[in-house]
């Protein structure tokens, strides 16, 4: 075709065609630079390439509608985004094939936000997280230096912007929906989608609803659990096709010290870039005692805007309890009523978990238990005094993972007989890409920028899994969404970095209620063995067991289907079992493997609750051949033994030596 073009072109004047020769040698250069560099490369790990894993911008975003189309061009560190050249970042993303934005019911916006650009960096950074190359020298304020990479590196990506500014920033629902069915279109593998909202029945909801038409296309569905935990029962995007993560710590923290005038010394957190003399002491003053006039103790308190007094606080460390305004804006407040440094401390509700933060004045963030000894020392002396050390990159922090207090916890209130979360990952102190002309917080008059970040929450954790889900993806092409979503929840951790089980913050064993299955354990997920399979079909029926009607399950899905009227909620081939209530009597639950490894013998390991009676039909599930299904069968039912009530939990572990099948196990006993 190329041939016949320049034959054609050869009755022009010589200028055109040496011009259009030019072009075409250009091209071709370009062409041959992203088939050696992009789709050839092979990745630097054990899942070997991927071609195509989306990721939607961590949808934060949705509209009348936008196209950005953007080239690639003969260097991984540029993007040209319509007709304009933008760093979008100094090396991370290798491969944007375009941006798409959506923006219905939004009025008139501005042209800085009518467009698919980041002006918040949320995206940027799950962006980043999900899809980004290998970069060398990644920091923050210089801290934090190493080199980083996305889960899925040098991933074709794209993005799709639905939230805009609002009041309430909200993502409205025909944005959501138009967002996935033009990544539906556009042939994507992976969605990643950081955002999430009240749990809703699923017919109603539109992240839902578009995660459902996605899956019907073979298109891996990864979204956020929600940061409202650890309140029971707070977790989002629940529906059983979408894959949902919850977040955890990982072995890498930013920290400093508080030393007081009677020596004691406290460990906190910060990613404040200013610091305080070398152990030079100052004044140490509760923020009460620095109260304005006619301000009240409780605002004085938590640092809140204007309840200060310069006159007081000048010169000073104050100590600012947690809660009410953002923790860097209450840096901010102090800082503009005189105070050197800060302390933030939690209140008892708040317990031991403390978060990293780019304070705008030398501060650290400290635990309940501290925050006591800190308070008993100021009321035992007249002049007390303390010194806040510099920042430092700790590794190797022992335990990790720890669930992050903020992750979202289960049951799930629309439907308790799916688990979730599904499963957790690192979402805390996680260093991404930043854009450019975006201030690191939000307080005023920080002008701080950089081309990284570190943030936390399960918009972060959430990617890990996305890339993760890339790259299995292209190791196993012919998988379905649920069979991936097996093979990442059923080869999980639940064990630390000193192989003791997961705690929480506040150092109490975490369950399933909070971690799902566990915690992403990427080697194994590339060979689980066996996988739960799900088809489109199982879905519908387990939609039809909850009570939906035809007018329902159309709001869900286009296909004409005809209910198994003899499938029950439990029969969902979930890789978790949760029991909803065993007061009720004895449950069966029906279950089916599919062999996607080697053939095998695998036998039945189950760890019981004292309260629960637990049997597995039959034991052993003998494998003969790639893609061989075995139905197994799991009869729970009151022990007799045990006084306790509620949850109780426990696991089923299919075992060929080699590989370990794990299904966790979770039972409300009723009250």
């Amino acid at each position: 075709m190329v041939v016949s073009f320049f034959k054609k072109i050869l009755k022009f004047k010589s200028k055109l065609i040496i011009d259009l020769y030019f072009l075409y040698k250009y091209l071709k250069q370009i062409y041959y630079f992203v088939e050696k560099n992009i789709c050839n490369s092979r990745h630097m790990n054990v899942f070997g390439q991927n071609l195509r894993a989306l990721v939607m911008k961590a949808m934060d975003l949705s509209p009348q509608g936008g196209w950005e189309l953007v080239k690639v061009m003969p260097t991984p560190s540029f993007v040209v985004i319509g007709q304009e050249i933008h760093i979008l970042h100094q090396f991370f993303f290798f491969y944007f094939y375009y941006a798409r934005f959506f923006n219905i019911g939004y009025g008139e916006l501005t042209d800085t936000f009518n467009s698919s650009r980041d002006n918040v960096g949320h995206g940027t950074h799950t962006l980043s997280i999900a899809g980004g190359n290998f970069v060398p020298g990644a920091n923050v304020l210089g801290m934090g230096n190493g080199t980083v990479k996305g889960g899925s590196p040098r991933a074709r990506v794209a993005s799709y912007k639905v939230c805009w500014p609002d009041e309430t920033n909200e993502c409205v629902d025909p944005n959501t929906l138009a967002a996935f069915e033009a990544a539906i279109e556009d042939g994507v593998d992976v969605i990643s989608i950081s955002v999430g909202g009240e749990p809703k029945e699923f017919f109603s909801d539109a992240l839902s609803v578009g995660a459902f038409h996605a899956v019907e296309r073979g298109i891996v569905v990864v979204s956020s659990a929600g940061n409202v935990g650890p309140t029971p029962g707070t977790v989002s995007n629940v529906s059983p096709w979408i894959l949902t993560v919850g977040a955890s710590t990982i072995d890498r923290g930013f920290t400093n010290f508080v030393v007081l005038g009677n020596k004691k010394k406290f460990k906190g957190t910060s990613f404040s870039s200013k610091v305080l003399p070398v152990n030079k002491f100052y004044p140490l003053i509760n923020a009460v005692d620095a109260k304005a006039n006619n301000v009240s103790v409780s605002d004085a308190e938590v640092c809140d805007e204007g309840s200060l007094d310069p006159e007081k606080l000048a010169g000073k460390i104050v100590v600012c309890l947690r809660g009410g305004l953002p923790r860097v804006s209450k840096g901010y407040v102090a800082a503009k009523a005189g105070a050197v440094g800060m302390l933030v401390v939690n209140d008892e509700e708040s317990g031991n978990a403390i978060l990293t933060d780019s304070h705008v004045l030398p501060a650290s963030h400290v635990t309940y238990d501290d925050s006591i000894s800190i308070f008993q020392y100021i009321n035992s002396t007249k002049t007390p005094m303390a010194y806040i050390s510099s920042v430092m990159t700790e590794l190797e922090i022992t335990p990790s993972p720890v669930v992050a207090d903020f992750s979202s916890r289960g049951p799930n209130t629309i439907e308790e007989s799916i688990l979730k979360p599904d499963i957790i990952a690192p979402g805390v102190n996680i260093l991404a890409a930043y854009p450019d002309g975006i201030p690191l917080t939000e307080a005023p008059l920080d002008d701080r920028q950089s081309p990284f970040k570190v943030d936390s929450g399960t918009s972060m954790a959430c990617p890990h899994i996305a890339g993760i889900v890339g790259l299995l993806k292209t190791l196993n092409p012919k998988w379905s969404p649920a069979a991936i979503k097996s093979a990442i929840m059923t080869t999980a951790k639940t064990t630390d970095n000193n192989f003791n089980p997961i705690v929480d913050y506040g150092g109490l064993e975490a369950n399933p209620l909070a971690y799902g299955a566990g915690h992403v354990n990427p080697n194994s997920a590339m060979d689980p063995g066996l996988v739960y399979d799900i088809t489109i079909d199982d879905y519908l029926n387990f939609l039809c067991a909850r009570g939906y009607n035809t007018t329902q399950i159309k709001r869900i899905s286009k296909k004409n289907f005809v209910c198994d009227k003899s499938f029950k909620v439990t029969d969902l081939n979930y890789p978790s079992i949760s029991v909803t209530n065993l007061k009720m009597g004895p449950v069966a639950i029906n279950r089916k493997l599919k062999n996607v490894g080697s053939p095998g013998t695998y036998v039945a390991r189950v760890k019981t609750p004292l309260e629960v009676s637990i049997i597995v039909e039959p034991r052993i599930l003998d494998f003969t051949a790639m893609d061989e299904e075995k139905s197994f069968k799991v009869l729970l039912n009151r022990s007799g033994k045990g006084k306790q009530e509620g949850y109780v939990f426990g696991e089923l572990v299919w075992t060929d030596v080699n590989r370990h099948v794990r299904t966790p196990i979770v039972v409300n006993l009723g009250e």
